[in-house]
């Protein structure tokens, strides 16, 4: 295949606009950079449109596989030069490799107590890091998914996809407004435990989680509002020692969901 060596190709034009999120939105594919998530793309069975690669720039073995595996199967893979792919990674030193990939179409109404056992639902996060970091911890502690509720930030965002290392292909990731979700949890009879900094309950103290169960992170600068908090059987909170008033994101779901790993009743 001709090697591509113009920026404007429109294969190119049209893969770099995926940088954008209402080309993302509006296409409904997503870019997956490096050769661990492009592989972790392929090995979890998602629909990958087409590949972009620099042979100039891939020299990794798994990486030229995953290239030759791809194109048997019928997905266009495309050279280009350094210049070229350079203008379509996001990161500096690129490994050479990158595709375009179908996001997937999960619904709320799709998730139950038998598929969905237990999860993580955040009220409109805004850094892409931290919800493609809560992924990689839903993977670590064997938990179902995610959903976001009353927007927020992309999770198909670049930083996001990298920082999932690979979750994001095999768990659900769903966007529902706060109403459809609390008709969803009490449907379903979830057990929702909330996060604040003023909980009643200190983390440490609870004697058990119930299944099924999501644990409910509040928006990053106000936190639950009374309406989410209701829904709630019990608001925990992470003793804080220091003169922060709060965690990050991503490090309180990870305490909290090893917290809830640990002491599921049976």
């Amino acid at each position: 295949m001709k090697i591509i060596s113009s920026r404007t190709n429109s294969r190119i034009k049209s893969a770099r606009a995926l940088r954008q999120r209402k080309a993302r939105e509006s296409s409904r594919t997503f870019l997956v950079e490096g050769i661990h998530n492009v592989g972790a793309a392929v090995e979890a069975g998602a629909v990958i449109q087409e590949i972009y690669y620099a042979p100039d720039l891939l020299k990794s073995q798994f990486g030229l596989e995953t290239v030759e595996d791809a194109t048997k199967r019928g997905v266009p893979c495309y050279p280009t030069t350094v210049e070229v792919f350079n203008s379509l990674a996001s990161k500096e030193n690129p490994q050479g490799l990158l595709a375009v990939v179908r996001q997937r179409e999960e619904k709320i109404d799709d998730l139950n107590p038998d598929n969905y056992p237990w999860g993580v639902a955040c009220v409109a996060p805004q850094d892409p890091g931290n919800v493609g970091t809560i992924l990689r911890t839903i993977d670590a502690v064997g938990a179902s998914g995610l959903i976001l509720l009353e927007g927020g930030v992309d999770p198909y965002h670049p930083t996001a996809v990298r920082a999932s290392m690979g979750a994001l292909f095999r768990y659900p990731v769903v966007r529902v407004s706060f109403d459809e979700f609390k008709q969803w949890v009490k449907e379903h009879n979830y057990q929702v435990y909330g996060t604040s900094a003023h909980g009643a309950v200190n983390y440490l103290e609870v004697e058990g989680y119930a299944h099924p169960a999501i644990l409910l992170m509040g928006d990053e600068r106000q936190g639950l509002t009374s309406e989410q908090s209701e829904i709630c059987k019990e608001i925990l909170r992470l003793p804080m020692h220091g003169q922060v008033s709060s965690l990050n994101l991503a490090v309180a779901a990870g305490v909290l969901l090893y917290a809830m790993l640990e002491r599921f009743e049976e």
